[in-house]
């Protein structure tokens, strides 16, 4: 194996055969398969890290074909799924446990940082964090009825309080949790306003409990000075990774690792020029993909709503959107996409538009 890769940091200790510290966020109606394909296919090679599912219902997996439903397709090969749950109820909790092991899961995340008014209401995500004991209890439920690792995603809190995510924190770690993950916003500011990184870096500094940081990762600079301004052990990047899935071998490009194995002798792209262009190959590809997973109606949905995410980073991107929306299917959409990046004059850069 590449010496670097031997000299990186195992970002989380419990799991060994992770040796790559960028991790993908879990996100409804994006972290499928398709999704995941696309963003292994710019891994490094020979590194490891783990893959999220989209984020699944505790109190609907009992009932699923775990594995046989469109949030659950998985390839044979993807044996590093963290697959993130929603719930509280142990009469749920547990029954999905049992499911997911058998699913063949890696790891569990346990969602307390959604902020969606469905989560809230039923006291799932990030209203748990009102309730330090409650949140507590859960982990250690969950903890004690399996034997895969539990990790928790969480957010800064319902009010600016350090110091009681601090103790919320301390809590979670009491109950057994293996890993957390911080994304800095509070719950009312969803993904508005700026992640306060200076809160990673103040739970790194008060627990040795492995910590990755996620919040406002949108260029591999950023991921650099995360990594600098807060100690965190890994980097979690949510939408940007819909743009730029590249970030992952520009990063390993610039700790001197190898290239990914589909890119084998190439460097990656650097420019805005070169990334527009990188977008639209990757586009055609996640294409074909949800044509190959998805039912036709699903697909179209699935690719509609990562456009619509994802070109916010492309200059003219919008006119793109309208173009494919316009489309009936996937495979109308696909030759839409070739005659748009046949075109010169587009780049990509940062976005402010993250409301999608």
């Amino acid at each position: 194996m590449c010496q670097r890769l031997n000299q990186m940091k195992n970002p989380l200790n419990v799991l060994p055969e992770i040796n790559f510290p960028l991790f993908l966020a879990p996100m409804v109606g994006l972290t499928h398969l398709a999704l995941r394909r696309t963003v292994r296919r710019y891994m490094p090679e020979n590194t490891q890290t783990l893959f999220p599912t989209e984020m699944l219902s505790t109190k609907r997996i009992p009932a699923q074909a775990v594995g046989r439903t469109p949030e659950t397709f998985r390839d044979p090969e993807e044996l590093d799924l963290n697959v993130q749950i929603l719930g509280n109820e142990e009469k749920y909790v547990v029954p999905s446990l049992k499911k997911l092991e058998i699913y063949g899961a890696r790891a569990v995340d346990l969602n307390m940082g959604c902020p969606v008014k469905q989560a809230l209401r039923h006291n799932y995500g990030v209203s748990l964090m009102g309730d330090p004991n409650y949140a507590k209890e859960i982990v250690a439920m969950a903890v004690a009825n399996t034997k895969l690792p539990v990790s928790v995603k969480i957010r800064a809190g319902l009010t600016k309080d350090e110091d009681a995510l601090l103790r919320f924190v301390e809590g979670l770690k009491e109950a057994g949790a293996s890993w957390v993950c911080l994304h800095p916003r509070l719950a009312e500011q969803k993904r508005r306003g700026n992640a306060d990184w200076s809160q990673i870096k103040n739970l790194k500094k008060n627990f040795s409990l492995p910590l990755i940081g996620n919040g406002d990762v949108q260029i591999v600079d950023d991921i650099h000075a995360m990594f600098d301004q807060t100690g965190c052990d890994g980097v979690m990047i949510g939408r940007a990774l819909t743009a730029r899935p590249w970030l992952l071998w520009q990063y390993g490009e610039d700790k001197g690792l190898p290239a990914p194995v589909a890119f084998k002798g190439q460097k990656a792209p650097r420019t805005g020029e070169e990334e527009a262009c990188a977008y639209g190959e990757m586009l055609i590809h996640f294409m074909k993909d949800c044509q190959e997973i998805f039912e036709a109606k699903d697909a179209f949905k699935r690719v509609l709503f990562f456009v619509n995410v994802s070109h916010s980073w492309l200059n003219f991107g919008h006119p793109m959107m309208l173009q494919i929306k316009k489309q009936k299917s996937v495979a109308e959409m696909i030759p839409v996409v070739e005659q748009f990046f046949s075109k010169s004059g587009l780049s990509m850069t940062k976005t402010t538009d993250l409301r999608y």
